[in-house]
């Protein structure tokens, strides 16, 4: 099947998931992940209609991003950082990316706000919140952060700390959900992060809080239906993801 197909497919389960929870379908985002393919096929994507862009690994920015932004007809895309930044990576994230979805520590946001400052940018910035308790995931630790007040504080200390920061500006929380073949059994995960959102809205009422990035290929239309505004997909769109190098 071709991109142009596969993002039709796409469009419409996610209206459809949006619908379904009352909601209006153009509140919600689609990121396309393009980790390993290159620019042709991004391109592509483009031609599809697709302008929002979601890259893994920094270091793929400078060979693909320059690229695609000259070979577009029309307005260049927006590009999300959607992987995990190290903190020698932050650098290039701020001269390569427009929003970054993997904010996961404190010490990640003071580098970005660092880099952002010197090329005297503002950077939207969404913080990755590990609602699962996973050990493999990244993300700040809020997986008992209804019924444990210390872990629910310590985050609102971070983020009270993240706000103050200049160069940044925070819009919303992300999430990765455990892998599944039942996208049912992570609705519960949405749920929390939706939640979580809610709270921080009452903390820090001068913030909109307004994004909720959640929703991968295999559960996107469960992120939607619990109050995804961006959802990120790339097998679905692109087909297997190309052979790492």
């Amino acid at each position: 099947m071709s991109i142009e197909h596969n993002l039709r497919q796409v469009q419409e389960r996610i209206a459809g998931a949006a619908l379904r929870a009352g909601r209006d379908p153009a509140e919600v985002m689609l990121v396309a992940v393009t980790k390993t393919f290159p620019p042709e096929v991004i391109l592509e994507g483009y031609a599809a209609g697709l302008r929002h862009f979601g890259e893994n690994r920094p270091e793929e920015g400078p060979g693909k991003i320059p690229v695609v932004n000259a070979a577009v007809p029309g307005p260049r895309p927006t590009w999300h950082m959607v992987g995990h930044v190290q903190s020698r990576k932050a650098d290039l994230v701020v001269d390569c990316f427009d929003v970054v979805h993997s904010v996961d520590r404190l010490k990640i946001a003071q580098r970005l706000s660092r880099f952002a400052v010197e090329v005297g940018r503002e950077m939207p910035v969404l913080l990755e919140c590990n609602i699962s308790g996973e050990a493999t995931k990244f993300g700040f630790a809020v997986d008992h952060w209804e019924e444990d007040a210390a872990q629910r504080e310590a985050f609102f200390a971070d983020c009270a700390a993240i706000l103050a920061l200049p160069g940044l500006r925070v819009e919303g929380l992300m999430t990765v959900a455990p892998w599944t073949d039942d996208p049912e059994t992570v609705r519960p995960v949405f749920a929390r992060l939706r939640a979580l959102r809610d709270a921080l809205r009452e903390r820090f009422p001068h913030l909109a809080w307004r994004e909720l990035s959640m929703g991968m290929t295999d559960d996107f239309e469960v992120a939607v239906e619990e109050g995804a505004t961006m959802v990120r997909i790339g097998r679905a769109i692109f087909g297997p993801r190309r052979e790492e190098p």
